[in-house]
């Protein structure tokens, strides 16, 4: 018996990287996979059937039930016919996985505007259409899965993410508040922080210092793609049914549960404040809870900062 007998899962942009080792995890612990991939390059351009049939051929071939499908997530009416798919092929739908993702990184001031809208129409719009699409079916049927990716260049920053960190934080608020409105209805949402070596991220410039270098490389061969995996298969299955509005990050053997945002430190003064006495009284106190961003360059050493 498998973690996942009797469910269909959709997992997008699945015909690489994370995406495919979870599409291929759920289908071997029971699930019917809908492997949608466009096929587009780590920028979003050009377009490929292969990866996702590819995946779907080894799918089957490991025993297990899968069809692609190469919409878009960009597009409301391709996740619409994503979750008809799902419906006509294998009798229904109960888990949502969304890694699909491109980048375009540059510093803000160099930006483009579609650099910035290209990306935030796969990462926060993508989540918003795929999750829109299956969410009525989720609520009538009592049972739904939504496993949503996130990123520590959201939760933390990241020199040269400016579009892809905001689009990740706002994926962690639209878990946070799918999460709050769906769990009378028995469905769940989570967002994962996954740290792996995959296509999207070996884009990343290599740093130029040997040591930085050298650190990151060992972090990435200590994170391969396919540990991202058990933990996505446990939050689509039943027993994960007590797991909400969780926020976890997993790089290889480590999984760690990231807290919500919340205050850290507070400053009163009798009558409201001047600019005067912030400066004097207030910032003193709160610049002790003040997270030093400079700790965030070492994320992302690729890129020049002028």
């Amino acid at each position: 018996m498998g973690m996942l007998d009797g469910k269909v899962a959709i997992c997008t942009g699945s015909g690489r990287g994370v995406g495919a080792e979870v599409a291929k995890m759920m289908a071997a612990n029971g699930a019917k996979i809908v492997v949608n991939d466009p096929g587009v390059g780590g920028g979003g351009e050009g377009g490929d059937k292969t990866p996702a049939q590819a995946i779907v051929d080894e799918i089957k071939a490991a025993g297990g039930e899968a069809v692609a499908n190469f919409g878009s997530v960009t597009s409301y009416e391709d996740c619409l016919d994503m979750v008809s798919q799902a419906r006509d092929e294998f009798g229904g739908l109960h888990i949502m996985f969304n890694p699909a993702g491109i980048l375009r990184d540059r510093m803000f001031h160099k930006m483009s505007p579609d650099d910035w809208k290209d990306v935030i129409d796969v990462h926060l719009n993508g989540h918003f259409n795929v999750n829109r699409a299956a969410i009525n079916l989720f609520r009538d049927q009592g049972y739904g899965r939504m496993i949503l990716v996130s990123s520590t260049s959201g939760v933390l920053g990241n020199v040269g993410q400016a579009n892809y960190g905001a689009a990740k934080m706002g994926i962690v608020a639209l878990t946070r508040i799918l999460a709050m409105e769906n769990e009378s209805k028995g469905v769940t949402a989570n967002a994962l922080l996954p740290s792996a070596d995959t296509r999207m991220t070996r884009s990343v410039p290599t740093p130029k210092d040997p040591t930085a270098a050298q650190v990151r490389e060992e972090r990435l061969r200590l994170s391969p793609a396919n540990a991202i995996a058990p933990l996505c298969v446990f939050l689509a299955s039943e027993g994960a049914g007590y797991v909400n509005g969780q926020v976890f990050h997993q790089r290889g053997a480590e999984l760690t549960l990231y807290g919500a945002m919340r205050p850290v430190r507070m400053a009163h003064r009798q009558g409201g404040w001047t600019p005067e006495t912030i400066a004097e009284n207030a910032m003193p106190s709160l610049k002790t809870g003040f997270v030093n961003l400079g700790d965030s360059r070492a994320m992302h050493p690729g890129l020049p900062l002028e």
